[in-house]
């Protein structure tokens, strides 16, 4: 099923400032090379006839701002490395300090 081909053509209409109805977008259709099936043009055309597109775009583009503080999380990674290394330089000193206690005991 060729769904989006429907939905760009509303949305060219959209931008283009024309009247997102039947006969526009199937000519936006037949211009891509889309047949167009009617079934498709009259319930694209009646389901946004109650949908307000400026708005709908305006939501879709604030959705990535809103993801775009997930890079933080890198940042608290940096230093649990750190963290780790401290812990593994810890306990390498344990362990040195534990051969130097069994050497001191059979030395």
């Amino acid at each position: 099923m060729r769904t989006m081909e429907y939905i760009y053509a509303a949305l060219l209409l959209h931008r283009a400032g024309k009247p997102v109805d039947e006969e526009n977008v199937k000519k936006v259709l037949s211009a891509a090379g889309v047949n167009p099936d009617e079934a498709r043009v009259k319930s694209l055309v009646a389901a946004l006839s109650e949908v307000n597109i400026d708005e709908v775009l305006k939501s879709a583009t604030a959705m990535p701002a809103v993801a775009a503080p997930a890079p933080a999380p890198e940042a608290e990674k940096k230093p649990e490395k750190k963290e780790e290394k401290k812990k593994e330089e810890k306990k390498e000193e344990e362990k040195e300090e534990a051969l130097a206690g069994l050497s001191a005991l059979f030395g």
